[in-house]
C-alpha cells in the first residue's frame, strides 16, 4: 500500500508539473512571428506618442514583465524590448500611470483596449 501512495503521489507531482510547464510553454511555441527589427524600428520613427516598460515595477515579478520602449504611431504600436513570455496578453491604452494589478483595475474602465499582443 505504501508503494502504490508514493506512486499514485510522485506520478501526480509530475502531472502537475508538466501541465504548470505546458500552460508555460504553448504561447512560446504559438507565437507568431515577431517583426523585423527594420520594420520595428520604421514603425517607431513615425510615433506620435513614446513611453517605457520597466522591469523593476511593483506589479512585475518572475513571469509578468517588459522592458523598452513602447511607440505609438496613428497606424501601429511597436514595442523595442522584451516582454515575459506569456498567454493573452492585452494592449491597453490608460489614462493613468498603474504599476500593478489593482491599479490597473480601477484605470481599466477607463482604459482603451487596442487588442493581443
Amino acid at each position: 500500500m505504501k508503494k502504490f501512495v508514493l506512486l499514485a503521489v510522485s506520478h501526480a507531482a509530475a502531472a502537475a508539473i508538466g501541465f504548470a510547464l505546458g500552460i508555460y510553454v504553448l504561447p512560446i511555441l504559438i507565437a507568431p512571428k515577431a517583426p523585423s527589427a527594420a520594420e520595428v524600428k520604421s514603425l517607431a520613427g513615425s510615433a506620435r506618442y513614446t513611453g517605457q516598460f520597466r522591469r523593476d515595477l511593483r506589479g512585475s515579478d518572475l513571469l509578468h514583465w517588459g522592458e523598452g520602449t513602447l511607440s505609438v504611431s496613428p497606424a501601429a504600436v511597436a514595442l523595442t524590448g522584451r516582454l515575459a513570455p506569456g498567454p493573452d496578453y492585452k494592449l491597453y491604452l490608460s489614462p493613468e500611470f498603474a504599476d500593478t494589478r489593482e491599479a490597473f483595475f480601477k484605470v481599466k474602465g477607463h482604459s482603451v483596449r487596442l487588442g493581443l499582443v
